[in-house]
């Protein structure tokens, strides 16, 4: 995966949502619509938040486990944490405008 997205796993992903806002992607190889987010995360997204949140994606066939325990049942699934809790989510495909809105709004910008 180019750009800076974080790719969580089981291992890493409860230390990596814990502080700070973190947007996370859930997503999988074969879904379409997974492929087109990719680059809004990293093209949009992901530089107009540098340094201020992280941006991760989760593979669900991977870490099923983690789709499971937030009850990811459509992706592209995105879930916006702030320090551990999840404070938005959105279902389906997402412009980047809105989906730097909404970490703002978790940063209180």
């Amino acid at each position: 995966m180019a750009g800076h997205l974080l790719e969580l796993t089981a291992a890493d992903f409860d230390a990596t949502v814990a502080t700070g806002v973190t947007l996370v992607d859930f997503w999988a190889t074969w879904c379409g619509p997974c492929q087109m987010q990719t680059p809004i995360l990293e093209q949009q997204v992901e530089p107009a938040v540098a340094g201020r949140a992280k941006i991760a994606k989760v593979n669900v066939d991977q870490a099923r486990e983690i789709a499971v325990k937030y009850a990811v049942k459509s992706i592209p699934a995105i879930f916006i944490f702030k320090d551990g809790q999840v404070v938005q989510q959105f279902v389906g495909l997402q412009r980047g405008d809105a989906l730097v809105k909404a970490i703002d709004a978790a940063l209180g910008a």
